[in-house]
């Protein structure tokens, strides 16, 4: 009688299906996690307090409890050291109560966020285990080619450890993620990124670390977005050492280069932008940039617009060294910048020089007479005629209370928030006039 059965499987087969793909998947597999966020709210809502009564308001706190709503979100992240440091996107961990890691080998942990920052969609989280844990170490994404082979591993709709692969479709992709968010410099594969598996690895084919995949462009069908690792190091150095990315200054203003400055230039096409104003002691103007150069390239890579050229500035950090490729006077050339925090002593004149506006800190008595409604924030004493706070509106009298959405309510509060301005040539400030607020932005 015929048995029909399995044939056995050789070492010999066995071996020759372990392609490069299944190698770098048994290698990197250990080190990627699912990541589980519990986001807690407690709304407190009387209901009878749309009748305009709130003598309920009492009774309602007393004895109807807060409700707890919990939403479990998913994501992935990867090991990126021994130590159980978890690199992952920012928006995975964003508003989280309590994050849950799960390891390949089942183990569970429960992480904390040692820094996240939002312009970058980075995050690191930590957990702790009695011993080394699995990790990848981060390679380069400087020598990525269109069309070679990458793999992805993550956690999509809640399926765990799930593996796709494709290839890289395009480099240098810039996408827009809601109003003045730009992400410059992604990789473009055509594998999906959903929220499930947003965060994990994005592998070449011999395994090493090129990217942080993102689900952060929601349109997308049947093609996916990933940080580039070169990019993330720079974030992930100063997550680790300081909780948030210290970002530099560079000093000077930029603006797009239109149809008439591109003839005045000599230029075939839309490429780069022109520096409108450089700042005395600011790095770019020690370095030698100068009013009237144009940035062609940020180490190597063009610039297209100035979208694109504040999403790059994004990812530098203080003491980051920046190659420019500048075209001045019909001529190439170069000039590498050491990016430097604004120095304290140079608030006050950034402020008039830049924004066009003299400011005081904001006290009791000058609130008093002045009849402003805070004696919080900085006060407008004066606005220098056509600079950019004369320009968008901003008065005598009126009370900055945020720049770049950092709060202010004090000269020191004022001064933080100057010192982590990487772009001046762009900045958010909330103002308050009389009991209103309103926001505005300032293009110097």
């Amino acid at each position: 009688m015929l048995m029909l059965g399995q044939a056995p499987v050789s070492a010999e087969e066995s071996f020759n299906r372990r392609t490069p793909l299944v190698q770098a998947v048994e290698k990197v597999s250990p080190a990627v996690v699912n990541i589980y966020t519990t986001e807690i709210s407690r709304p407190t809502r009387n209901p009878f307090r749309s009748s305009g009564n709130n003598l309920f308001d009492k009774f309602f706190k007393d004895f109807i409890p807060p409700t707890e709503n919990q939403k479990r979100s998913l994501g992935s992240g990867v090991l990126i050291n021994d130590e159980g440091f978890i690199l992952t996107n920012e928006h995975v961990i964003a508003k989280a109560a309590k994050i849950h890691v799960t390891l390949s080998d089942k183990r569970e942990f429960d992480a904390s966020v040692i820094g996240a920052d939002i312009k970058s969609d980075l995050a690191i989280i930590k957990i702790t285990s009695g011993k080394p844990l699995p990790y990848v170490e981060m390679g380069r994404s400087d020598d990525l080619m269109i069309g070679e082979q990458v793999l992805t591993i993550g956690n999509p709709f809640g399926l765990q450890h799930t593996v796709t692969t494709g290839i890289i479709s395009a480099l240098n992709r810039n996408i827009s993620a809601g109003k003045n968010m730009v992400y410059s410099d992604f990789i473009q594969v055509d594998a999906s990124i959903n929220p499930g598996n947003s965060g994990g690895p994005l592998l070449n084919i011999n395994g090493s670390l090129i990217g942080i995949n993102t689900a952060i462009y929601q349109k997308a069908e049947g093609i996916g977005f990933a940080i580039p690792i070169d990019h993330a190091k720079r974030i992930v150095d100063e997550l680790i050492r300081y909780g948030k990315v210290r970002r530099g200054w560079l000093g000077v203003s930029v603006q797009e280069l239109d149809a008439q400055l591109l003839r005045h230039f000599k230029l075939d096409r839309q490429k780069g932008i022109l520096v409108a104003g450089v700042a005395e002691n600011s790095s770019a103007g020690k370095a030698g940039l100068k009013r009237g150069d144009i940035i062609l390239a940020i180490d190597d890579h063009e610039v297209k617009d100035r979208s694109d050229f504040r999403g790059r500035m994004a990812s530098y950090t203080v003491s980051s060294s920046i190659r420019f490729s500048i075209l001045r006077d019909g001529k190439m050339i170069e000039r590498r910048v050491r990016i430097t925090a604004i120095p304290k002593s140079y608030v006050k004149e950034f402020t008039r020089t830049w924004l066009g506006l003299h400011i005081t800190e904001n006290s009791e008595q000058l609130a008093r007479s002045n009849r402003l409604a805070t004696s919080k924030g900085m006060v407008v004493m004066e606005v220098v005629s056509n600079s950019a706070g004369g320009r968008i509106g901003i008065n005598p009298g009126d009370v900055i209370r945020q720049m770049n959405q950092k709060r202010v309510e004090n000269e020191e509060d004022y001064n933080k928030a100057v010192a982590e301005i990487n772009n001046p040539d762009r900045i958010l400030l909330l103002v308050q006039r009389g009991r209103q607020g309103y926001y505005v932005t300032l293009e110097p």
